[in-house]
């Protein structure tokens, strides 16, 4: 198994922890201070890819991802220096994707001459709606007007373009959304990422959802008639679901995002960045200080910014393969991890079979559309003893 995370690639993750403001449906790791040092994290960023490349040496690095946060409130100069600092460090595919999330209110045209001359190529870029109430409602600091017109920045600065937008949002019915993703598939350039708004634990919005102030949220019903229409829409316009809310051209598809979903190696840096590594023979989980300063100090202090790492066991192995390429519309390959040699999987795979939430052919272990709405219940009852 020690070569296994090849058949996914290799990719590196670098997390920039800062927004203008927090978002009350947020719930990753990111944070609002009044002043950010960029040349003490464009150091702290240098310092843990020497630190990872020393322990990486001799692959091929396929994508790097910018997210957070809000990465484009980077200096495009420190950009710049970060990925210098990588294609010294690794060998870089000759497609390397490059991605840098950005949100609309920290969009200027030469700041993305600044990101592409630095080497990016890709932008993935947080607009969530396309109306000004509904933004008001996610906390968003932009209007529509001001999304389309830095979408309009990106698209003449990158080739690659990709937006995110939430559905399923407070009093929004299927009519709505439909008109929604129309005006989204007739601007999309290359890749759309569609969520069905989630409401988590520990954020504003499931505060007022515990207490009983969120109101007018889609049922379930309607949320499932959503997705099902994204899936319809997306798909008759040539944006094919090839993960649950990920959708693109065939070949437009993110290259990053595919690493974790084929269950790659890739190296985490910043605060509260994840990452799986192989290392000598051994594959292990690595995690990082979620505060800000503390990573920022540790890295200074002890010349890395890790927690101690977790070896993971042949049976944790398989079990994450599974749950990351089930999302896929290429699903698993069954010869890796043994499952073909598995008779109780098999068993359970015949008997999802049977209720037509799951294909089986040439070893490829596929969601059926049937089956995709009900993901977490299929891989539920694949894992079960």
């Amino acid at each position: 198994m020690a070569e296994d995370w090849e058949h996914g690639g290799f990719g590196l993750y670098i997390h920039w922890p800062f927004c203008q403001a927090k978002c009350p449906y947020c719930d990753f790791n990111s944070h609002v201070v009044a002043t950010i040092d960029q040349k003490a994290w464009e150091t702290a960023y240098l310092s843990e890819v020497d630190r990872i490349g020393a322990q990486t040496q001799g692959r091929v690095l396929r994508s790097v991802f910018f997210g957070g946060g809000t990465p484009s409130m980077m200096d495009p100069a420190t950009i710049d220096a970060i990925l210098a600092k990588i294609r010294a460090t690794w060998s870089c595919a000759n497609d390397i994707e490059i991605t840098l999330e950005a949100n609309p209110t920290s969009v200027e045209a030469g700041r993305f001459a600044g990101y592409r001359d630095a080497g990016v190529n890709r932008v993935s870029m947080g607009i969530q709606a396309l109306n000004d109430a509904d933004l008001k409602r996610l906390g968003r600091l932009h209007s529509a007007s001001e999304a389309l017109a830095a979408f309009d920045v990106a698209r003449n600065a990158f080739d690659r373009v990709s937006f995110d937008l939430i559905y399923a949002r407070q009093g929004q019915d299927l009519a709505d959304w439909k008109t929604e993703l129309g005006s989204a598939l007739s601007m999309a350039v290359d890749h759309l990422s569609l969520y069905q708004l989630t409401i988590e634990e520990g954020t504003a919005f499931g505060d007022r959802y515990a207490a009983g102030k969120l109101r007018d949220l889609p049922s379930e019903d309607t949320a499932a008639d959503m997705y099902a229409l994204t899936q319809d829409m997306c798909g008759a316009a040539g944006f094919g679901g090839y993960e649950i809310s990920n959708h693109a051209p065939t070949g437009a598809e993110s290259t990053h995002n595919l690493i974790y979903w084929r269950y790659g190696d890739y190296a985490g840096i910043g605060p509260g960045a994840h990452g799986r590594l192989t290392i000598d023979g051994q594959r292990y989980a690595t995690q990082t200080p979620l505060a800000p300063m503390a990573w920022l100090q540790q890295v200074s202090r002890e010349r890395h910014g890790e927690e101690p790492r977790e070896l993971l066991h042949f049976d944790t192995q398989r079990t994450e393969y599974l749950l990351m390429g089930m999302r896929l519309a290429e699903g698993v390959d069954l010869g890796r991890f043994g499952f073909d040699q598995d008779d109780i999987f098999i068993n359970n795979i015949n008997e999802l079979m049977e209720s037509n939430l799951v294909r089986l052919s040439e070893n490829r272990l596929r969601v059926t559309d049937h089956g995709r709405p009900l993901l977490n219940a299929v891989l539920r009852n694949l894992l079960r003893d």
